[in-house]
């Protein structure tokens, strides 16, 4: 099965997306030093505004970092996930965490890999079509397997890896929710 094509625009992945740092020393010994990726651009931004570093995700995508002097705090479930084993909820619009692809047949040696170098992080989850979504071993109906960890600024990191071709039948099978379906949902988590 191929994957469907976006007839608009040639979208060929992600150029880069941009966080924000308290610590651009940290960022780069934790990005470049624990997890291997080349620092590949540094800015420092104009009228003493801060900095700006790119690093190489692979395939031709960036993580980039903005460090501002100024910046406000962290403000966990509002613009990040809320900090758990697995990442919890974070407000519209924010950003909830960054899957970064890796090789299936690599990702328990990463979770080893991660856990030698003093990273706290979830065990491998095998998100599946179960009524919980998720197992700890593979199912038949396993999609991806995730690692979950965070960085020195509590951002939810994700080491994901596809299982098989998406999609293929009842992949996609679910209304999208609107802001008028907030408390049908909130009854069916009170009802669990």
């Amino acid at each position: 099965m191929s994957r469907p094509q976006n007839p608009e625009f040639e979208f060929l992945g992600v150029n880069h997306l941009a966080l924000v740092s308290s610590d651009m020393a940290r960022t780069v010994a934790f990005y470049s030093g624990v997890l291997g990726m080349p620092l590949i651009k540094t800015i420092d931004l104009p009228r003493g505004m801060g900095q700006h570093f790119f690093f190489d995700l692979g395939h031709g995508d960036s993580l980039a970092f903005f460090w501002f002097p100024d910046a406000p705090k962290a403000q966990p479930g509002v613009a990040s996930a809320t900090r758990g084993m697995l990442p919890g909820p974070s407000a519209h619009g924010s950003m909830n965490h960054i899957a970064i692809n890796v090789p299936a047949e690599k990702l328990d040696e990463y979770y080893d890999k991660l856990r030698a170098k003093g990273i706290e992080c979830s065990r491998v989850i095998n998100h599946d079509d179960s009524p919980m979504q998720a197992s700890l071993e593979t199912t038949p109906t396993t999609f991806v397997r995730s690692i979950y960890f965070y960085d020195p600024d509590g951002i939810a990191l994700e080491l994901a890896a596809w299982t098989r071709e998406l999609p293929k039948e009842g992949d996609v099978r679910h209304a999208p929710a609107t802001a008028d379906d907030q408390a049908r949902f909130r009854a069916m988590a009170e009802a669990k």
